[in-house]
């Protein structure tokens, strides 16, 4: 389960890798890429099927960053993801955030079991501040019908 704590604390990182941005201007990982990168996170493109995004260098998976991550945004399909948690914890990461569409019962619960600090369900850009007006807006509403972490 959320909560707020752990919502707040990987929202403290600086050092972000986003996993499923794609070659595709239109996707979602992409938004959370360049909305954290506006907000000043350091963050780190993560896509084995391409070499560069926006400018930057993306990387094949998380153990290929040269630099220590303090954290990861995952944004793939949910047996990806089982596969990237695994990956998280060889890489000593400690904190994960599985992007609406991206968890799976799995993954929790091995994030659970390896002491890994798992955001699930719950779209960062609602979290992640200053947060657009349809991030606020839904953010507002899941307030107001009880649904925010506490």
């Amino acid at each position: 389960m959320n909560s707020k704590q752990v919502i707040n604390d990987f929202l403290t990182q600086k050092k972000i890798a986003v996993v499923g941005v794609s070659r595709k201007k239109i996707k979602f990982g992409n938004a959370i890429y360049r909305e954290l990168k506006q907000k000043g996170y350091q963050v780190f493109p993560v896509n084995p099927r391409t070499n560069n995004y926006e400018g930057d260098t993306c990387y094949p998976d998380l153990l290929s960053i040269p630099e220590k991550i303090d954290a990861v945004v995952i944004n793939v399909p949910p047996a990806q993801t089982e596969k990237v948690v695994r990956e998280v914890n060889e890489a000593g990461i400690k904190k994960v955030w599985l992007q609406q569409g991206s968890q799976s019962n799995e993954a929790v619960k091995y994030c659970e079991e390896n002491g890994i600090d798992c955001v699930s369900n719950e779209c960062i850009l609602m979290f992640a501040q200053p947060s657009a007006f349809i991030h606020r807006a839904h953010r507002w509403i899941w307030g107001v019908v009880g649904k925010l972490p506490q």
